[in-house]
């Protein structure tokens, strides 16, 4: 019987080797798949042998096959990269051990390992949360609000800590303290000065910075795509939050079709740009329709425990229409104007109004002098 801990950690000369391997220009999942093979399903059996006695025969492209044949040797390769990995504090995570993302584990073309910063958190349901650089004005407090509903009830937010909707999101859930991770289009030592601003929030409250990238690698303009797999594989849905025609977001949905994750789009008016991605996605069946953090939240298998307000039985939250949940959960004890709110919600404001109209009728809100409005 094979040894379990073995099955789930490979051998460090094995690591050794493919680590080394990774850190070679153009050699991507696929490759390194053929070189395994060639080497007889044993990387460490390269890591024992001179570069120069099996590169003249290993299947790879002939600009990759140039640099293995600069190497002397796969353990030297791999010292190399180590050493780049310690002086930037970068660890790393080989699939199948524990700090690597459980649920790319078996997805196609997931990379053999990931560099990462931070502490992966215990396994839980996760969302990714997507969406566009430059969404319409007033959009990002209500993604923020959003993303903070999804990790109060204990989901993980995935996104690429790219500027607008992506980081919104992350702040959200940094805000309670929720667990969030952010896959780079970059190595993790060449950020640029936004995310390195960021990353001690992270890295402060929990998060985890990763990357497929070897030290040194800038991003790009192929790496950013890339990247996006990794965010919709890592996630147990996708959930596009403002995407215009042309958004990079509309590449994670495309990959987690691919890879079999629920999509979801949050519906924006027709005249509005920011949204034509999100509306295409949801006019051609590519994904379903979100409203609300609870919606999503119960896609994932995670149910939200709400307060009951005092004196209504238990099904006092099922009776309210969706507008009206989603209203609600934008308010709180201190009076918000009715511009604030719009500013956090999806709806439009003849939508929200009516929604308003619902929870005063039903008590749970009450309206102050010039339109503000408090939880009961």
């Amino acid at each position: 019987m094979a040894d379990t801990a073995t099955d789930i950690n490979p051998p460090w000369d094995e690591q050794r080797a493919t680590l080394a391997l990774w850190a070679i220009s153009g050699l991507g999942p696929r490759t390194l798949a053929a070189v395994r093979a060639f080497a007889g399903g044993a990387l460490g059996r390269l890591a024992a042998t001179p570069v120069r006695d099996w590169v003249s025969d290993v299947p790879v492209p002939a600009p990759v096959r140039q640099r293995l044949a600069a190497v002397a040797s796969l353990d030297a390769l791999a010292s190399r990269t180590e050493e780049a990995c310690a002086r930037a504090g970068l660890q790393v995570a080989f699939a199948g051990t524990p700090a690597y993302p459980a649920r790319l584990v078996g997805v196609e073309d997931a990379p053999p390992l990931l560099f990462y910063l931070g502490n992966p958190g215990p396994p839980r349901r996760r969302l990714a949360m997507v969406g566009s650089r430059h969404p319409d004005q007033g959009f990002l407090p209500f993604a923020r609000t959003f993303a903070r509903r999804v990790a109060q009830a204990g989901v993980g937010v995935v996104s690429g800590a790219a500027e607008g909707v992506d980081r919104a999101c992350h702040w959200g859930a940094l805000d309670v303290g929720g667990e969030t991770w952010a896959f780079l289009g970059s190595a993790l030592d060449a950020l640029d000065p936004a995310q390195a601003r960021l990353l001690p929030h992270f890295l402060e409250r929990g998060g985890v910075y990763f990357s497929e990238l070897p030290p040194g690698v800038r991003a790009s303009t192929t790496t950013f795509p890339r990247r996006n797999r990794l965010i919709a594989g890592a996630s147990d849905a996708v959930l596009v939050m403002r995407a215009g025609e042309g958004s990079g977001a509309l590449y994670t949905a495309d990959a987690a079709r691919v890879q079999g994750r629920p999509v979801f789009a949050l519906p924006g008016d027709v005249w509005q740009p920011a949204a034509a991605g999100c509306n295409a996605l949801l006019a051609d069946g590519r994904a379903r329709a979100c409203t609300s953090a609870e919606t999503i939240c119960a896609v994932v298998g995670v149910h939200p425990v709400r307060a009951v307000p005092a004196g209504r039985d238990a099904g006092w939250w099922e009776a309210l229409s969706a507008e009206a949940r989603g209203a609600y959960g934008l308010l709180d004890r201190v009076p918000r104007s009715f511009d604030e709110v719009l500013a956090a919600s999806p709806l439009s404001p003849a939508a929200l109004t009516s929604a308003l109209v619902e929870l005063e009728l039903s008590g749970l809100v009450v309206q102050h002098p010039g339109k503000r409005y408090e939880k009961v």
